[in-house]
């Protein structure tokens, strides 16, 4: 999209996140979920299709416009990014980094006009480790395509999903590594494909996560992505930078959504006579939280540029990740305090704010298993250089 276009884009989105989505904020707690009229007006913006090629119907963003976007939905409740994220992100990035032509085809317009995905790769014994999969696509004996069996956890939108990519071992061996994981496109209505009740949470209400079951789930040969085996785990992963990405444009958006709150709050909360905003080690706070999250800020820009240049950013992903999301914890748990012992009761904010940024330094990859890998890439690229 031209960044004319887009930055009026922005604009009006900043007005629909604060005058239409804040204030239907206790409506999505109450009811734990995206009102139906609300859903129906973001897929009306396009917001479900925002990285599909304009050809196919969709807004070609780039991913510095996406992670913008990202962001600035992220300002108000989690459910509302959580419900078009996938789609956007790793769905989005699987289909265009590894999807045939015909795949595109039938799709991206697909995904543009508002049908949901999600992503199937975390299992009950298995999440980091590819190696533990036991979902199984074995061939199916007539000579068409493929049966898949296997249980997914965690699965975010997986109650409202109209199709799934599904990671499945189409080898027994995991030699050479990951050579056994494919990734299958499986519509969520293909006879076998169940969905568990949804998961009760910590926080994020409104954005639901359950189990998917595959029982002899019958698909087509034309369902591999890519139409090659022992792709799926580097589809997932090249998928998961875009997913890293979007997790921390969200943390930065909660984080400043967060900090908002607390220098309200702290203009117009009186102790010994005076707002409590002018006490120095209040004042310290707010400003360690406004210094981390333009660090986050900056961190966004440069690894959504260097995606956008082409480079490879697995290690910067992950690190803007890490960072972000890290932040925006300490950030709200600065809030809590800031707000006192308001700050622990469920009728202020900041006790919302803490509870659904727990997540963040979890999901797309727990901040341990991605500093293991950011180390990873460090030493290999010191043992080529020596």
């Amino acid at each position: 999209m031209d960044n004319d276009v887009f930055d009026q884009f922005l604009e009006q989105l900043e007005r629909y996140v604060r005058e239409r989505l804040i204030p239907a904020e206790a409506e999505v707690i109450e009811s734990d979920k995206v009102p139906d009229d609300i859903l129906a007006e973001m897929k009306e913006m396009g917001l479900f299709g925002l990285t599909v090629p304009e050809d196919f119907g969709g807004a070609g963003l780039n991913i510095t416009q996406y992670a913008k976007v990202v962001q600035t939905m992220a300002y108000a409740a989690p459910a509302y990014r959580s419900i078009f994220s996938i789609n956007v992100g790793m769905f989005n990035s699987a289909i265009k980094n590894g999807g045939t032509d015909e795949q595109k085809a039938e799709w991206w317009p697909r995904i543009a006009e508002g049908a949901i995905a999600c992503f199937g790769l975390t299992e009950p014994g298995s999440g980091s480790d590819s190696a533990a999969m036991q979902t199984m696509a074995r061939p199916d004996p007539s000579g068409n395509g493929w049966i898949l069996n296997g249980t997914k956890r965690y699965i975010t939108n997986a109650p409202h999903a109209d199709v799934a990519l599904i990671m499945a071992r189409t080898e027994k061996e995991a030699l050479p590594k990951n050579a056994h994981v494919s990734a299958f496109i499986v519509p969520m209505n293909t006879p076998g494909m169940s969905v568990g009740s949804p998961d009760k949470k910590m926080g994020q209400a409104g954005s639901h996560i359950a189990d998917v079951m595959l029982d002899d789930v019958h698909v087509p040969g034309d369902a591999l992505l890519g139409g090659e085996t022992g792709q799926g785990f580097r589809f997932a992963m090249m998928s998961l930078d875009n997913g890293r990405i979007s997790v921390g444009a969200a943390s930065a958006g909660y984080a400043r959504r967060a900090l908002d709150s607390a220098i309200r709050y702290a203009n117009e909360r009186q102790a010994f006579g005076e707002p409590i905003a002018n006490f120095q080690l209040i004042q310290q706070m707010l400003a360690e939280s406004w210094t981390e999250i333009y660090a986050a800020e900056a961190m966004m820009a440069d690894v959504t540029a260097r995606v956008d240049r082409g480079e490879n950013t697995i290690r910067h992903a992950a690190a803007f990740k890490v960072f972000a999301s890290e932040m925006c914890g300490r950030v709200v748990d600065r809030v809590v305090q800031i707000y006192g012992g308001a700050g622990y009761l469920a009728e202020y904010d900041a006790e919302r704010f803490f509870r659904d940024a727990r997540i963040y330094r979890i999901y797309e990859g727990t901040t341990q298993i991605l500093q293991l890998q950011i180390a990873k890439h460090m030493l290999r690229e010191y043992a080529a250089s020596v």
